[in-house]
């Protein structure tokens, strides 16, 4: 082969040494690339799995979450109503079973509707996460804590049904909820009333339990809020009628059967009538007349005091007309309104409908408001007493001298008329303290050049007084007593 080729034996050598260096570097070639594909596969292989992972992970933490959102409030992190079932439910078992006492209370934040209507949502959703940490905070580790909705909180107490035991622990959560909260830049005040119900005493099942701790809520509602109030059956016959006349109210509107009694207010120096404060009674069609302290406090909670706040001003309105086609001396009407009405969204396009509709001059209504309802929000009331005095009409502080209020902040909030309170001046005949309040009461009024109205006047003394101190109108029964038009007029 040599010779045919003509290669002389190095230069076999050579050319061998070349194939077997072509060999080699095909054959590490070769291995680089099954390294290279291997590295590959296997990066692939890693990322394969942990792809898998992740997504199974997500599974994981998806159905964590929907469990978790299943049985908890989304907004407060609290059992929520379906998983609070489930433990009462369970509890009652359990104390069943081992012979074992138990309590629950249920809470509901006062005034609560007024800070969402005024401060918003958001504002709303704060409280309720900041009310939430205060319960968890005061409670036991054993307790638990519930989030119903809206601003209803239930607690449960194991182990827990003394009376001593269980208004410690209200009166602890009175006091935790009652420290002031900075909402939307604010510092507000908020109250809780709770109603306690206990097992067995007070029922041995949930609804029963749950019923009759509500049961008691709304009657510490009824006495002053910020309060608690155990479960008895005489609070069920209360709540029995107390559903029976909020059925009979819901109706009364649409039944005509509310009327205004009219109060007199006269100048203290010339006797003159001046105008009527407008007083709602309701003629139930059984139980006759039903007394303000008997209805407003359900229809304020109900809120079926903004439809028949709406009714009242309108028809004092009315009435203040009819006094002028009579050619009496014009006379100013007096309307006083709650809370709720006071922070109602739709009162300055109401009155504003209702005195365009009836044709009345402003300046012949005053609406009142007390001095505690100013205070409860003070930005928000400057702003909604500015928008009622940009529409022509009076404003009065009802209610003075039953809390304290600086003079500068008075001065804020631009009133027409100060109503001195009638427990102001019950003893001032007789009671020096009570002279020197009313007498101070007078003199910011007088600093402030606005009219000065004392309610309550029942004694010639205390009109005296009055006068001698510079008052200038009085309402009370030495005057006038409530009455229908109907019966001033015969």
């Amino acid at each position: 082969l040599a010779v045919i080729l003509g290669l002389s034996e190095e230069e076999q050598l050579e050319a061998s040494t070349k194939v077997r260096r072509l060999y080699i570097e095909r054959a590490a070639s070769a291995n680089v690339i099954m390294l290279l594909l291997t590295a590959v596969l296997y990066y692939l292989s890693r990322q394969l799995q942990q792809s898998r992972q992740r997504v199974m992970d997500e599974q994981v933490a998806h159905s964590q979450q929907v469990e978790y959102l299943a049985y908890h409030d989304s907004l407060t992190g609290l059992p929520n109503r379906s998983f609070f079932s489930h433990l009462l439910g369970h509890g009652i078992a359990e104390a069943k079973r081992y012979d074992r006492r138990f309590a629950l209370l249920f809470l509901d934040l006062d005034r609560f509707k007024v800070i969402n209507d005024t401060l918003g949502h958001d504002a709303g959703d704060d409280l309720l996460i900041e009310v939430a940490r205060r319960l968890n905070a005061s409670l036991r580790e054993t307790d638990t804590v519930a989030r119903l909705g809206g601003d209803e909180f239930v607690v449960l107490l194991p182990e827990m049904n003394g009376e001593k035991e269980l208004s410690a622990v209200a009166k602890k959560i009175l006091n935790a909820v009652s420290k002031p909260f900075r909402l939307a830049g604010q510092d507000l005040r908020v109250t809780v009333s709770i109603g306690i119900s206990a097992f067995p005493l007070d029922g041995e099942d949930e609804q029963t339990l749950v019923k009759h701790a509500d049961i008691a809520m709304y009657h510490a509602k009824d006495g002053g809020k910020n309060n608690f109030c155990f479960y008895s059956e005489e609070l069920n016959a209360d709540s029995l009628e107390r559903l029976a006349l909020e059925s009979s109210l819901r109706l009364a509107l649409e039944r005509d059967e509310f009327l205004l009694h009219y109060q007199e207010k006269h100048d203290l120096r010339s006797g003159e009538v001046t105008g009527a404060e407008a007083l709602l009674r309701w003629q139930h069609p059984s139980l006759g007349l039903v007394q303000p302290l008997q209805f407003l406090p359900l229809a304020e909670e109900t809120g079926l005091i903004i439809p028949i706040g709406k009714w009242v001003i309108e028809t004092a309105c009315k009435q203040a007309l009819n006094w002028i086609e009579q050619e009496l001396p014009p006379r100013c009407v007096s309307v006083n309104l709650t809370t709720h009405q006071f922070t109602d969204a739709h009162l300055l396009e109401d009155i504003a409908s209702i005195l365009q509709s009836t044709g009345l001059n402003p300046a012949l209504l005053e609406l009142e408001i007390s001095e505690s309802v100013l205070l409860s929000d003070f930005d928000n009331a400057l702003k909604t007493l500015s928008k009622m005095k940009a529409l022509g009409i009076r404003i009065g502080i009802d209610n003075f001298g039953t809390s304290y209020t600086s003079l500068s902040t008075l001065e804020k909030f631009q009133f027409d008329t100060l109503k001195i309170d009638g427990s102001v001046i019950r003893d001032i005949a007789n009671d020096r303290s009570d002279q020197q309040l009313t007498e101070a009461i007078i003199a910011v009024g007088r600093t402030m050049a606005v009219t000065i109205v004392a309610e309550g006047v029942e004694t010639q003394e205390q009109a005296a007084f009055l006068l001698a101190s510079s008052c200038d109108q009085v309402q009370g029964f030495y005057f006038d007593k409530p009455a229908p038009i109907s019966a001033k007029q015969s």
